[in-house]
Formats: structure tokens, sequence, C-alpha cells
């Protein structure tokens, strides 16, 4: 981008209010030399430039948006006090602290963009070439305290001569209270004190006691009745501290002057670190502006290219609601929010834009925004559009907007327009930019529309491109005939008559005259007459677009009411998932609460078991054994049971949510009536009665009382399906085989030890009985055979003896007769 391009004449600049956006730049500025510049800046003529500052500004809000900006606040403007430095003037203690502070400034400021390279780099290779004068800073700061004033250690001289001064002083006024205290000199006194005139201490003596005190007059009061003397014993000792002050004063003065000659060697660096300062600053408001517009960093072009401006809104009139919502007291994003973007190009080929549509409707508005964002891209600014932006870096950017007469020129306000007209005219070419509201609208319609069409043509037969504003329906049928040109307009909602402020591309608009005359205050008759008046003169092109601007509203009103309706479904949608989410948080929160509680009983069972194990342990008898086996068996019955309910209610809940899901299902609770399932052993019945914590059951044909905790409520569907009168083959099949007697299953408790040696029969009979005991049997059945008769006789001996045995009997023929010994446990 080395093109040059040509400066913005001034009426261009005020006309798109460019005045007022470099107002609102200066305001975002922190330093004065700063705000200055903000003040100065004009479109670029070097596109570089422009580029280079957008960069820099893109930089700056990427700091901004993590809260991190450098620290330019304390840069003053000492140009002044380099100036005068660099022709070995001496500075004052204030400058000098000034050029200190900017030093300081300079420091902090390469050091903060030094820790910011990785997102700044550019800035941080502008602060790179601030310089680096801590030194000199310090030498500064070193000879003044606090309040400005030379401390005494500035200079050895300066320390001698101060306390010598301070020496003076005390005798003095050492003297000075012992004359205060003398009788004769209190005498004189028109008041007891002393003071100091031209820096002489006096006593205010009576004026007629003139000549009773020796010493020197050097004030007089307003009356004359009072002299302010000077006396004669002090008049040595005051010319001794004339003299030390001076000296004091002389001393100051040389260090001044050599700090002063210091800043002046540097006052060339010094000034280029207080105008690179100053060029940041310019950025950081720019980078404050554009945050506040809700800017985007365009894409620029430097040939004759042009403008694609997606959410394009008038920067000043964002800036102006923002500080009207502040005033009032609004929110300011929702004040933003109010203000409606539209998307604006220059579409194709074409070279002009004819904007159309109601009166106050926001035609004016389009195309100062296009011709301001188009300033603002050659200064380097960021345009208030959204994402895509793109714009030509324009050759030049002329208007002809608001013309005024001008009596003492002899121009009419239509002449004064053909006069910007003719300007725009001799400018026009390849690159530049022309913005014309209400083209030839101040004469005759039929011959102000012949001079806007050929003025139009003439424009972009230059290579220019043309934004213009009309009511003229011959220049809107131009936008709709002419490949060159591209029509637009600003809707009007003809349901609530107002304009609707936004922008259809491709399309032209109805002016609605009278409309908006009526939402002015025109009276209603004044209007209705004009209405009668107008009658079926309008042309066809008028009614057209009556037409169109009317289909426009319904399908406008149609597309709010489907987005009403969507966001509304969405609305609902969102509110049904979050129930849903809530309810799975629900149930996996209960299903950690039974898991944590399962657990809980688990280890509650756990530690039941090893406190019996324990107690067998301290109390290892057959009975303790035998107690100790019932109550393992008895919480081994227990855990069970619970798993069993456990299961039977969760089957019951899984019938249940099936019968929910097809809206059949009816909740019960524990009453006469009501179906259940017994837990444990998943027969089904209905409640007859309830008894405390037990309920009378019917279960099939037998009615037997049931724990409540072993019982689970069925679900029942709402709508019974109706009994089947016939039943089919197979279905007749199946109960048949239901209903078939199942075979006799019988269990014997019984232990063979036939052919066994003696000890291992045994140790056979003592595993069996052990395990038979565990299982809870009555008795159990030693087959040892007939044989020799040893064994039969050795195992009949050691049932006898066995703890697990509480008597034996032979068995019956049916049993086995001798062959068999029935051994009959302890319970």
């Amino acid at each position: 981008m080395d093109a040059t391009l040509e400066p913005i004449v001034p009426k261009t600049l005020s006309a798109l209010g460019w005045n007022e956006l470099i107002g609102h730049l200066s305001q975002r500025a922190r330093t004065p030399l700063g705000r200055e510049q903000c003040q100065a800046l004009v479109p670029e003529v070097e596109p570089g430039v422009a580029q280079a500052r957008l960069a820099r500004i893109e930089e700056a809000r990427v700091l901004l948006a993590v809260e991190k900006e450098a620290p330019l606040a304390d840069a003053p403007d000492v140009r002044e006090a380099l100036a005068r430095a660099s022709r070995e003037g001496t500075l004052e203690a204030p400058q000098l602290l000034s050029v200190a502070r900017l030093i300081r400034t300079s420091v902090a400021v390469r050091r903060f963009l030094a820790s910011q390279a990785d997102r700044a780099p550019l800035l941080h290779a502008d602060a790179e070439e601030l310089s680096d004068l801590a030194p000199l800073a310090s030498e500064l700061e070193s000879v003044f305290d606090a309040a400005g004033k030379i401390v005494d250690t500035a200079s050895p001289l300066l320390s001698e001569l101060r306390e010598k001064a301070r020496g003076l002083h005390k005798n003095i006024k050492v003297r000075l209270d012992g004359m205060l205290e003398d009788p004769e000199i209190v005498g004189m006194l028109r008041d007891a004190y002393y003071s100091v005139r031209g820096d002489r201490y006096v006593l205010p003596i009576r004026a007629e006691h003139k000549s009773h005190l020796d010493g020197i007059v050097h004030n007089a009061s307003g009356s004359g009745q009072t002299l302010f003397v000077e006396p004669q014993a002090l008049v040595e000792l005051g010319n001794q501290l004339t003299i030390a002050e001076a000296g004091v004063l002389e001393e100051e003065q040389r260090i001044l002057a050599e700090l002063s000659q210091a800043v002046g060697r540097r006052a060339t660096e010094l000034l280029a670190d207080l105008e690179k300062l100053a060029a940041l600053d310019v950025v950081l408001a720019g980078a404050h502006l554009a945050d506040d517009l809700g800017a985007t960093a365009p894409k620029l072009s430097l040939d004759t290219g042009s403008f694609e401006l997606p959410g394009l809104r008038h920067p000043l009139l964002v800036l102006q609601t923002r500080e009207r919502a502040k005033t009032e007291g609004r929110e300011v994003r929702a004040a933003l929010a109010a203000i409606v973007k539209n998307d604006v190009r220059l579409p194709g080929a074409a070279r002009g834009l004819v904007v159309s549509g109601p009166n106050a409707g926001g035609k004016t508005v389009t195309i100062t925004a296009v011709g301001l964002c188009a300033l603002m891209a050659r200064a380097g600014l960021p345009i208030a559009a959204g994402e895509g932006a793109a714009i030509a870096l324009y050759r030049s950017v002329l208007t002809a907007i608001h013309d005024e007469g001008d009596l003492s020129r002899g121009l009419s306000t239509f002449t004064a327009h053909l006069a910007a007209l003719t300007r725009t005219l001799a400018a026009a070419g390849p690159g530049a930019l022309i913005v014309i509201d209400e083209m030839a609208a101040d004469t005759d319609p039929r011959e102000g529309a012949a001079i806007a069409r050929a003025t139009l043509e003439a424009l972009v037969d230059a290579g220019a491109q043309v934004l213009i504003t009309t009511h003229l329906e011959e220049l809107k049928g131009l936008a709709l005939a002419d490949a060159r040109f591209a029509a637009a307009s600003v809707g009007f909602d003809v349901v609530k008559l107002a304009p609707t402020y936004r922008l259809a591309m491709g399309q032209v608009g109805a002016s609605a005259a009278i409309e908006i005359a009526r939402r002015v205050g025109l009276p209603e008759a004044v209007c209705q007459r004009a209405e009668a008046v107008l009658g079926g003169g309008s042309s066809a092109i008028s009614a057209a677009v009556e037409q169109l601007e009317r289909a426009r509203a319904e399908a406008l009103h149609a597309k709010q009411a489907a987005q009403e309706a969507e966001a509304k479904f969405e609305k609902e949608r969102l509110a049904f998932e979050r129930e849903r989410k809530a309810l799975k948080a629900l149930e996996q929160a209960t299903r950690e609460a039974a898991r944590d509680l399962l657990i809980e009983d688990l280890e509650q069972k756990r530690q039941e078991a090893a406190r019996i194990v324990a107690e067998l342990q301290q109390r290892p008898t057959i009975a303790g054994a035998v107690e100790t086996q019932k109550q393992l068996s008895q919480l081994r019955a227990d855990e069970e049971a619970q798993g069993d309910r456990e299961k039977a209610r969760a089957e019951v809940a899984a019938e249940t949510d099936a019968l929910r899901a097809r809206g059949q299902a009816e909740e019960h609770t524990l009453e006469t009536g009501t179906p259940v399932r017994h837990a444990r052993f998943g027969t089904e019945g209905v409640i007859i009665e309830l008894l405390g914590n037990q309920a009378l059951v019917q279960l099939g044909a037998l009615k037997t009382k049931v724990s409540l905790d072993d019982l689970v409520v069925l679900p029942r569907a709402s709508k019974t399906p109706q009994a089947q009168l016939k039943r089919t083959k197979a279905e007749r099949l199946a109960r048949g085989e239901e209903a078939r007697a199942k075979p006799v299953e019988t269990r014997l408790a019984l232990v063979d030890v036939r052919g066994m040696r003696v000890d291992e029969a045994i140790r056979a009979v003592d595993e069996a009985l052990d395990g038979y005991l565990r299982q809870g049997e009555a008795e159990v059945h030693v087959q040892h055979g007939h044989g020799s008769g040893a064994l039969k006789g050795a195992v009949r001996e050691h049932l006898q003896r066995s703890p697990y045995v509480a008597r034996t009997r032979q068995a019956t023929n049916q049993e086995g007769a001798d062959q068999v010994t029935v051994a009959v446990l302890r319970s």
C-alpha cells in the first residue's frame, strides 16, 4: 500500500460527523499530548500509516480483553520545558520533576509491553524505541523532596549555607523573645508579637514611641498608628541572615541550572519519547473507542474495490445512545441492542447505490454511516460493522449533504446543491466515493429527476462509487433497470404505520409522506385532504412499491410470528431438558444413596457375623455351635429376603414405568383391595385387611398374614383389556401342560459309609453331620450295611457319643431296616 491518497476536504469531514467522532476519541485518551493528537487526527494520505495504526489498535484490544493496559496516565506534556532546556534556559523544580515523570512513564511502558510481547508484538517493537533514561530520572528525583523543594543534601555548600541561615533565624528569634519580655519595650508595643517585613524581623511599635527605640522602620500600618521597626540590636544579625539566604538562593539556582543542562542535552530523545507515548495513547484511545462501538477491523483494499459492511451501525448513533443511557441510568447493553443493524454492500458490478423509503426511516443515516466508515478506515480506526467487513481505502471522499444557501453569494438551497454536484463531478474518478443526500430534490420533480439521472450516470462513468438517497420515482426505476446501480430501501411497517429502520437490498421503497405527516402531528383533516387530492393519481411505480411494501410487511410479521413460536418451542425444550437432567441427577443420587445404605447394611451384617464367630470362639461348646449356626442361617436368610424384596421392587418399578410411558398406569398405596406381590415367593395377591405392620393377603386359594416389608404394590393398567372368550388351540395346550402333575421330588439326608474302614467311616459321618446340621436337617440316615457287624457297631457307638446327635434310632423297613441307623440331630 504505497500509493498516496488525497486529503479529505473540511466540508466532507464536517458533513459526515468526523469532528464529533474524534471528539469521542480524544475523551478516551489519557495524556495531554495524546488528546491533542486525537483532536488533530484526519484520514491518512499514506495507506501504510492507516494499516499500521489499525493493526496496533487490534493488539491493544487484545490486551484490553485480558484487562491489561499500558501505564500512560503519568506522561505529562513537557514540550515547553524541553524547548527551554534545549536553549540553555533554567527549569523550575516542577518542570524538572515533570521530566522525571515522563522518563519513569517511558520505562514503565517499555517494561509492560516487553511482558506482553507475545500478545502485542507491534506495540512491543514500538516501545523498544523508547529511550532508557532512568539514571537521569534518578538524578532529578534525588534533588527534590515530596513537596518539590531542593533538599539540603543536593550539595555540600547548600547544606552549609542552610544550616548557617537556620542558626541565624534561631538566634534572632531568641533575642526577639527576650525583647518581648523587657518591661521598657513592652510598653512601646502595639501587640506582644514579632513578624517579618521585607525579609527582616520587626516589632509593632506605637507611632508615638518611634524615638524611644533605636532601629530601622521597614513598614507602617494603614492608619500610621503602628510602625514595624527592626531593633538596632538585630540589624547586624539580619544582615548576616540576608547574606546567608542569598547564598542559599544562588546555590539553588546553580543546582537547577546544572539539572536543566542535563535535561537539555537529552531534549531531543525526550521529545521523541513524548511523541511516541502520545502515538501509543492515540492507539489505546482507538481501542477503547472500538470496544465501545462493538467495532471490527475491516479488510482494507487499495484498488478500486467496493465495500461489504455486515451489521453496520452509524458510529455516532452508537456513541450518542451509549452516553444517553449512562446519563439516564439505563443499561447500556440493552440500549445498544435497540439500534438496528443493517447489511450494506455494493453488489456485483454496480457502481451506485440508490436508497429510497419513508422520511425519517434511516436513509441518510445509512449512507453517511458508510461514508464515515470510509473515513475511519483511512484513519486506521476499526469500523462499526460486524465480522467479515471489508472496505476500500478510497482515494477521495466527497459529499453533497445539507447544502444551504448563501445570501452573500446569491446562492439558494438548490443552487448551493448544484454547486456541490459540480465539485463532485470535477473530482470524480476511480477510487472516489461520493455521498449525496436527496439528490436534486429542491426543484421541479421532473427536471430535478433529469438532472439527477444525468449526474449519476456521469459520476459512475467516471469510475466513482456513488451513494444517494431519493424520493424521485425516476431514480428508483433507474436502480431497478440499470445494472450500474443497485437499489435498497428502508422499511415501513404498514400495520404500525412507522418506519422499521431496516435496510432491504435490491428493493425500492415508498415515501409514505402522508403517514409520516400524521406521526409528527399534522392535523388529521389536512392529512385526509392530502389523501383525497392524491386520489388515484399515484404512478404505477408508486402503486407497485406500495403493494410490495404491504406484502413485505405481511411476510415480516409472519416471519416474526414463526420466530416467536420457534423461540417458545426452544424455551420449552430447554425447560424439558433441564427437568430431564434434574430427574436423572435425582435418580443417580437415589441410586447412590441406596447403594450406600446397602453397603452400610452389609457391613452391619458382617460385623454381626464377626461378633457371633467371636462369641463361638470364646464358648466352643456344641450348644454354642448350634446356636451360632442358627444365627448365621438367620442372617443369610434375612439378606436373601432383602435381596428378594429389592429385586421384586425393581421389577414392579420397571412394569410401572412401562405403563406410565403408555399413559396407562394408576398409582396405588397399601390399603384394602390393593394388588400386591410377595417379594420372596413372587406370588401375587390382593390385600384383604391391614393388621398393623402385617396384612392379611389372599394368595390364590390361600389366605395368610404377610409382613408389609415383604409386599410390593403392583401397577394396574387404567384400561384393562377385555378377556378373550375363546382360547386358541396353542393356549389350551399350554394350559393343559401347566395343569399336568409334576413328578414327586423327595430329599433324604443320607451318608453312605459301606466299604470304608472304621476310621474313614467315622470321619465321613462327622463331616456329614456337621454339614446337615448347618443345613437345618432334623435327621440323618447313616447307611453302614450288615457285613461282619464291626463297622455297624463302631458307627452306632460313635453316634451315641457324637455332640451333633441327640439320639439314634433303627431305621424302619422302608428306610433300610438294620442296614441303616437314623441319627436325630440336636436342635
